[in-house]
């Protein structure tokens, strides 16, 4: 039996931004085939697809939770088994692209073990945009996803990261739960050396977008940046 395809489409990363209106061709018409979709929050991927305007009801389409709270065996299985059968999927994120930093790489794991074909469409990643824009080294860098919670680690982990970017030059990204940002923020600039470069990018593609990469000494005679629960990425180098 032919097995399906996986296709990964990416969701706008601020839906403010007007980014609909150019939505490439071949996203829209992907998306318009496909009639199973992968999701991380189905009210949100169903709010995402109406406004993509694809010319169908949304209500006709099927659809799969993939989560935190997602079994990686028995529950995925069963999640991927239209696949199996044939079937192609749409993976969508919350924002962004599906795989990175998302639960959709599972399903994407899963494809791999299993001979299913996986197309990546073209979208938006917060973190490259970030990297973009800061000035810092773009040749050699690393993702390191969300630093503990707890500050005695954190801090740890923040010395960890500042060392590795002044030692070898490599951008460090990371990430937190916007309810956490200010916090970090504040651990950064007390932890971090006064000479270390940190840039934090909110808000990215959305109307209130901000972009700063300052010295730590630089940021500390600053007024802060009020993050609240803006989405935020966070890079030393």
């Amino acid at each position: 039996m032919n097995m399906g395809t996986l296709y990964l489409l990416p969701c706008p990363i601020d839906e403010r931004t007007g980014v609909w209106d150019v939505l490439p061709a071949a996203n829209r018409a992907v998306m318009a085939s496909l009639d199973y979709f992968i999701v991380e929050n189905i009210r949100t991927a169903r709010r995402f697809l109406s406004r993509a305007a694809l010319g169908r009801p949304v209500e006709s389409l099927a659809f799969a939770e993939l989560n935190e709270h997602t079994d990686t065996g028995r529950e995925l299985e069963e999640l991927m088994r239209p696949l199996r059968e044939g079937r192609s999927a749409g993976v969508i994120s919350e924002a962004g692209l599906p795989g990175i930093a998302d639960p959709g790489a599972a399903a994407v794991a899963w494809c791999h073990r299993n001979g299913v074909r996986v197309v990546p469409l073209i979208g938006p990643s917060s973190l490259l945009l970030a990297l973009m824009a800061s000035g810092l080294n773009g040749q050699s860098f690393a993702f390191n996803g969300y630093l503990p919670v707890k500050p005695p680690e954190r801090a740890k982990a923040i010395r960890f990261f500042e060392r590795r970017a002044r030692s070898e030059g490599q951008s460090q990204l990371f990430i937190e739960a916007p309810y956490r940002n200010d916090k970090l923020l504040a651990q950064l600039l007390e932890v971090c050396a006064p000479e270390t470069l940190l840039t934090v990018a909110a808000d990215l593609t959305g109307p209130t977008e901000q972009i700063v990469t300052r010295s730590v000494s630089a940021w500390r005679a600053a007024v802060r940046p009020a993050l609240g629960k803006r989405p935020a990425i966070f890079i030393l180098g």
